[in-house]
């Protein structure tokens, strides 16, 4: 997450869904029953916490089953459980200290939202929860601590090594991390990530080559971490997780250096981890509170067409897609075609790729779209375009296009497509077919009066792979830009 570039937009469930996957998250759900289980004789200490003596009665409310030590929680450990749900209840506003003298507490104010409120108030209330859940899951293992205490009982934190703030801003690059592969197009999706990956993504450089024992040694320590974490996450809803398998933790020797040479069944026991819906809005919202640019689908739903075009002109072509159907289904069908033919006009530098995206959105657009085609016709910027739709959608009496006009598409095409990908390997296709096709190409295409002519005609130069080729492009890139007194 250090480079600048924007995120891809995220498809969030709505707010209503989300709300119902929060009050089911484990975590709140426990929180919430002890908070409605809390009485006049309900014992807190100075911190707010349950007293010792409370906790056997709270695991017990929360149907914790009895061990052979007494209640037992899924980990054996069931007055941790209830200690971290009460903790969560008292730092979300679900249960208040009535009077901090006498340790008595009393039902917050907000405990109230989670059946009266609405889906924005339950998923605040989560957000809390997260926060609590997040600063939990950045303190040094339990073991840890008992290790680091001196002998007068304190712990000796400077022996730890243990630094709050660069821990829980390694927790945050991490769920960064796992929230881009989420929503990039060339990443997992909904589909769960090895944990080893994941830790890799926050220790090898990214001009790394072969990786050195020392940067291996570092991901193993780091995946183990990751493990005991998203153990604590995945309890209030933000992950779906496969923890390390404990026959692997208990060989020493074992490295995930070793995974280049297993199968995917194999890979699956070191660990699996993905963003949960809830966990997509929940980490999307921590970005968003840190000021990152984490846009969602459907945040150019109401605003105009330019802003759409603008806004979806860096998007990845699903995304762009995706935003562009959600502002479609907001309007009707003909008026919303002439307002995206309204802001496509333009000879500024982004001009092309919002031709392009409007190219896109009107692909959306049915037949209903033909008299806004049909009324740019003739317009320089758009009668191309107009008349690339009207033969696509099989309209009759479509002019042809005149030699000019064939030739300002094209280097429209051109511009939008290195605006939108670069030099790819798509556009180098492109460039290819139509040297080979038109044999005297760049003799008519210096002189097309569009502002992207000698770009255009320098990238060709750059992609073409025959030497001859390419000087003829970047003579003629040299002419047009002469022509423009550039």
């Amino acid at each position: 997450m250090s480079d600048s570039s924007p995120l891809p937009p995220v498809r969030l469930h709505s707010d209503a869904e989300l709300a119902r996957d929060a009050l089911a998250a484990p975590l709140l759900t426990r929180a919430v029953r002890l908070a409605r289980w809390a009485g006049p004789d309900t014992r807190v200490g100075a911190g707010g916490e349950l007293v010792d003596e409370q906790l056997p009665a709270a695991a017990v409310e929360l149907g914790l089953t009895d061990g052979p030590e007494g209640p037992q929680g899924p980990d054996g450990d069931a007055a941790a459980y209830a200690s971290e749900a009460w903790r969560v209840a008292v730092d979300i506003g679900l249960v208040e200290i009535a009077d901090e003298e006498e340790g008595t507490v009393a039902p917050g104010a907000d405990l109230a939202l989670l059946t009266s409120g609405s889906p924005q108030d339950v998923l605040t209330l989560w957000l809390g929860a997260l926060d609590t859940v997040l600063a939990d899951a950045s303190v040094p293992d339990l073991d840890d601590l008992v290790d680091a205490m001196g002998d007068g009982g304190t712990v000796d934190f400077g022996s730890l090594d243990w630094d709050p703030e660069a821990e829980a801003e390694f927790l945050d690059g991490v769920l960064g991390n796992l929230y881009l592969l989420t929503v990039s197009e060339d990443g997992p999706g909904d589909g769960p990530v090895p944990l080893p990956a994941l830790a890799a993504s926050m220790i090898v450089p990214d001009d790394m080559g072969e990786p050195t024992d020392d940067i291996l040694e570092q991901v193993s320590d780091a995946m183990m971490r990751l493990d005991d974490q998203f153990r604590l996450l995945a309890p209030v809803g933000l992950v779906e997780f496969q923890p390390v398998d404990e026959a692997l933790m208990a060989d020493a020797d074992e490295e995930p250096a070793d995974l280049a040479d297993e199968d995917d069944t194999d890979v699956s026991r070191y660990g699996m981890v993905r963003l949960t819906p809830l966990g997509l809005y929940g980490v999307r919202a921590r970005m968003l509170e840190a000021g990152v640019d984490a846009p969602a689908v459907g945040d150019l739903a109401d605003k105009g067409a330019d802003a759409l075009l603008d806004g979806t002109a860096s998007f990845p072509q699903r995304a762009a897609q995706a935003e562009i159907e959600e502002w479609l289904s907001r309007r009707e069908r003909l008026a919303g075609a002439r307002e995206l033919l309204a802001a496509a006009r333009g000879g500024d530098p982004g001009a092309p790729l919002r031709r392009l995206r409007c190219q896109q959105a009107l692909s959306l657009v049915g037949t209903e779209a033909e008299p806004a085609l049909r009324e740019v016709l003739d317009d320089a910027e758009l009668g191309g375009l107009a008349r690339v739709w009207l033969a696509e959608h099989g309209a009759a009496d479509v002019p042809p296009p005149s030699e000019e006009l064939v030739f300002w598409l094209t280097v429209d095409t051109i511009a939008a497509q290195l605006a939108a990908e670069g030099n790819s390997e798509e556009l180098q296709a492109l460039v290819e077919g139509l040297a080979a096709q038109h044999s005297g190409f760049f003799d008519a295409a210096w002189r097309v009066d569009h502002p992207a002519t000698p770009d255009v005609l320098e990238a060709m130069g750059r992609l073409h792979p025959d030497k001859s080729v390419a000087k003829r492009a970047r003579k003629a890139a040299f002419k047009a830009r002469s022509q423009q007194g550039g």
